[in-house]
């Protein structure tokens, strides 16, 4: 199956932080089968379960599980790719972060953001995704971290959300997310998201620049398209997670979303080392262990979530997926 992947930029940001909180990253890349080297190389792209098992053993090796946050000290828009001087040259920050929403794939895969309204304000929604792992929490905190402090930095003036929103329960120690985000934190919410004042995203940026703006807009556009040209078992994934909800989704279904005729759709998949039926099951088993982690979901609410009719068949998946029932998983964790 296609590997999701993160781009050598945002590896690199990734790095700086952890080298910050004491990590020897050279070491560990050398451990976890990373090319440390390529992190200077802009087309490199490293495999997102990597990046999870980097992120799992900084945590142990600093005993820091608030590292992710070190990435608002790191704040540099090469860390976003050319994503970075797009948003920067954007009208505001409302126009900015709809740039980092449609390419954001440049910068990692693993990661699925939504910019929309929220009550009278906007909101930036993010849900990080792994491949045969679940991913780390310090991942989504520090893109969050790294958002944010992008932002303070494009405006030169604090920027203060009206609430910072994280899966999972607080951690022991507030006091480092107070730190660097400075605005009301929930946790145990249905996404991690910055939830924004409208003003202060319609405000006009000092960067802004719309024919620097285009540019960037077609570097992005022309980056992204040799991209997603042989990535079709990620387009497809994507479409799986927005349709799941729902029910079952049907090939046909699938393959309309994309504008591929079905037999397109198969073959794609295929040259890229799966199937309909794989992807389906592989998405279903990820997005299990993913809801399986937040305690507020019920298992037959994580049921019809995966799109299973009948819980029954829920179960008889889960054990196939992991050996052991979804009740004995989750309390492993």
């Amino acid at each position: 199956m296609s590997e999701r992947t993160t781009s050598s930029s945002w590896a690199s940001g990734i790095v700086h932080a952890l080298e910050m909180g004491g990590v020897d990253c050279q070491s560990l890349f050398i451990e976890l089968g990373l090319d440390y080297a390529a992190l200077t190389d802009a087309d490199a792209r490293f495999p997102q379960d990597g990046m999870t098992r980097l992120w799992e053993r900084a945590v142990q090796l600093s005993g820091n599980p608030a590292i992710g946050l070190n990435m608002a000290s790191v704040v540099r828009p090469s860390s976003f790719h050319v994503v970075g001087y797009a948003a920067m040259s954007s009208r505001n920050l409302k126009e900015g972060f709809t740039r980092l929403v449609r390419y954001q794939r440049i910068v990692a895969e693993g990661a699925d953001l939504s910019f929309r309204p929220v009550g009278d304000g906007y909101g930036l929604i993010l849900a990080i995704h792994g491949d045969r792992l679940v991913p780390a929490r310090q991942s989504a905190e520090a893109s969050m971290a790294y958002t944010l402090a992008f932002c303070r930095w494009m405006i030169s003036k604090p920027l203060r959300p009206r609430e910072v929103r994280f899966q999972g329960d607080p951690p022991a120690d507030l006091e480092p997310y107070r730190q660097v985000f400075q605005a009301p934190l929930r946790f145990n919410a249905e996404h991690y998201a910055l939830i924004f004042e409208r003003a202060d995203l319609e405000a006009p940026l000092p960067s802004a620049n719309e024919a620097l703006a285009q540019l960037h807009d077609r570097f992005a556009g022309e980056y992204l398209a040799r991209f997603s040209g042989s990535r079709v078992t990620h387009q497809a994934r994507q479409t799986l997670c927005r349709l799941l909800p729902q029910g079952e989704p049907k090939r046909d279904a699938v393959a309309q979303a994309l504008h591929l005729s079905q037999r397109t759709l198969q073959r794609r998949l295929q040259e890229e080392g799966t199937s309909f039926q794989q992807l389906l099951d592989d998405t279903r088993r990820e997005l299990a262990a993913q809801y399986l982690a937040q305690p507020n979901l019920t298992l037959l609410e994580i049921s019809y979530l995966l799109g299973f009719a009948d819980p029954s068949n829920f179960f008889r998946a889960f054990r196939r997926w992991f050996d052991t029932t979804p009740g004995e998983y989750r309390a492993q964790l």
